[in-house]
């Protein structure tokens, strides 16, 4: 499913729905209220590290994160 790139500063159901998959992984541990913020852009930074991911911005959730993260999560 695609949807939009995703930055610091962005809020939203998309924003939410990242958290959410983030904390099946234990990447993000935070509520999940839609906040795109500095703890949530570690976290998509720390999961590109973990998983080579070189196609998007350091801590930006774009196209390449998003395919490797919605590949291996189920929809919250």
């Amino acid at each position: 499913m695609a949807g939009p790139t995703l930055r610091r500063g962005d809020r939203g159901a998309e924003v939410r729905e990242l958290q959410l998959r983030m904390s099946q992984l234990r990447m993000y541990m935070s509520k999940a209220d839609g906040d795109f913020d500095r703890r949530l852009e570690d976290a998509v930074r720390w999961y590109q590290w973990a998983r080579g991911i070189r196609g998007d911005a350091p801590g930006v959730y774009g196209p390449a994160t998003r395919a490797s993260l919605e590949g291996e999560t189920s929809q919250p």
